[in-house]
């Protein structure tokens, strides 16, 4: 490759001028999509208008409008809501040579659906184009209620709609950048990977991508009558309906931050919304039965996906990252642990169940061990059941090594997983998280590496490196220091909620 020379691309809407950086071709901001205003607002996302000449793309596109993770903290670069091109795309690639070939791995990022876009410094793909000469895209998608909020006068689910139309994008597209669009593997974290959930049981995905990597996955999806009763509360302070005839006239950035206002009373609603109103966020896909006809349990299990390999896994401390972000850690009471395991525990009695299968655990210890079980760590457990169920083949995974940074006090905790796997380890778009020291260790870089290897090996050969998971053998890796392939460690876990069907949530009474 010329290093002296600016990577060109062809595309469908134009010629793409892109930026060498350290031996690769990195293409930022190509529109995928026009803008979603005007009278493209809330609709689901329209082709990307041709351009002409050549368009330098050397930039990441704006986020798209959001509730910042933490309150007062920045979305994105300076300047970045001026523009309304929020669905574009990033490449990153050893070299734009359409013979190349070369296998795809496609990022969907996290964030409560309420949250993320692709610009963030840990979604820097050049780790892992270099670990295995892989294609890696990245791209934002709408969030919150631009992209989840279900509206009466609009398609549900249009966050996904942008994400079927990415994946659109790049077969289309990635050949120009030296891909291969019959070997798309997409791969995804939280809301990325609840969101690949969702796209396994789609029609519009089908046949989009080829394999699919879920950490992480948290297990809400919302049944149509629940998600409409939860977007009239989310406008119910601004005097307005859950519209596009109505919302189009408030500014995309102001209406972001409806679920702020929300959030705090959502425990009100727990007559009406079960554990949801005791969640953190009130946005997941939308069981509407057009974009999303059911959950993805009840889709795997019936062979929806069986030709589509998964990598599906989970973080052995999944809930420590939301009890230390709410000030809680080392706080919980007998009183709010009682309430977690009755609103999230399966079965008549969770409380009583919980506690006599942890004989030895601590009120914090079983509230914490209950939402990460019922949001994250059994969802991805039961969905790799329902895949094998289906005729499919799933490899499982755990991550025990715990986050260095504070004495490991935040062990194996949720999103520990993103930095390790791109191998960046700076912030999630200027909130550091504090999971990593300030210069990364040999432990680090080595577990890291050991990831990406195992992912881009499923991209590339098929495998992981490890056996595919059997529901009674149930094999599964431990990824830590020392990597190992043994028994589904979770065990007492696993006994709890083996019964429970993981589905639709719906909306527990009628009328307002």
């Amino acid at each position: 490759m010329n290093t002296s020379t600016p990577p060109v691309a062809m595309t469908s809407a134009g010629a793409v001028r892109g930026r060498n950086e350290d031996g690769l071709s990195v293409f930022r901001g190509i529109p995928f999509a026009q803008a979603p205003v005007g009278e493209a607002r809330f609709a689901a996302p329209r082709p990307a208008l041709p351009w002409n000449g050549v368009r330098d793309t050397l930039e990441f596109g704006p986020p798209p409008p959001q509730t910042p993770m933490r309150p007062g903290t920045p979305v994105g670069p300076e300047g970045a809501e001026d523009s309304p091109e929020w669905l574009t795309v990033n490449v990153w690639t050893h070299a734009p040579d359409p013979a190349a070939r070369r296998p795809v791995m496609v990022w969907i990022y996290g964030g409560g659906y309420q949250s993320g876009f692709s610009a963030a410094p840990v979604y820097n793909g050049r780790r892992l184009v270099n670990e295995r000469d892989v294609v890696v895209v990245t791209f934002n998608y709408r969030v919150g209620m631009e992209g989840f909020a279900r509206l009466q006068d609009a398609p549900a689910n249009r966050g996904l709609l942008d994400q079927v139309a990415a994946l659109r994008w790049v077969q289309e597209n990635i050949g120009a950048f030296g891909g291969d669009p019959d070997q798309v593997t997409v791969f995804g974290e939280s809301a990325g990977a609840g969101s690949i959930a969702a796209l396994l049981a789609m029609p519009s995905a089908k046949g989009l991508f080829r394999r699919a990597i879920l950490q992480s996955m948290p297990g809400t999806f919302f049944s149509d009558a629940l998600a409409t009763d939860i977007a009239a509360a989310l406008v119910q302070d601004l005097g307005l309906r859950p519209t596009a005839a109505d919302l189009s006239a408030v500014d995309p950035h102001k209406l972001a931050g409806a679920p702020a206002a929300l959030r705090l009373s959502m425990p009100r609603h727990e007559d009406r919304w079960g554990p949801v109103a005791h969640t953190v966020t009130p946005f997941s896909p939308v069981v509407d039965g057009e974009v999303l006809p059911q959950a993805p349990w009840s889709a795997l299990a019936s062979g929806a996906a069986r030709e589509v390999p998964l990598i599906v896994g989970h973080n052995r401390d999944e809930f420590r990252l939301f009890l230390a972000a709410s000030g809680r850690l080392g706080r919980i009471t007998a009183e709010q642990a009682a309430t977690a395991l009755r609103v999230f525990g399966p079965g008549p009695e969770p409380e009583s169940a919980y506690r006599a299968a942890f004989p030895g655990a601590s009120d914090e210890q079983l509230w914490e061990l209950v939402q990460s079980d019922w949001t994250f760590r059994m969802p991805a457990l039961h969905l790799a059941h329902a895949q094998i169920a289906g005729g499919g083949r799933a490899h499982v995974y755990e991550l025990t090594w715990p986050a260095p940074a504070n004495g490991g006090l935040l062990g194996a905790c949720h999103a520990l997983d993103v930095p390790l796997t791109f191998g960046e380890f700076g912030d999630f778009g200027g909130i550091s998280l504090d999971l990593f020291e300030p210069e990364p260790s040999p432990e680090v870089e080595t577990l890291s590496a050991r990831i990406r290897s195992a992912w881009t090996a499923f991209a590339v050969e098929d495998s992981p490196g490890w056996p595919a998971y059997d529901p009674d053998q149930r094999l599964v890796q431990l990824l830590d220091t020392e990597v190992s392939t043994t028994a589904y460690p979770e065990e007492a876990s696993h006994r709890l909620w083996q019964h429970h069907t993981f589905d639709v949530l719906p909306l527990l009474a009628e009328g307002r």
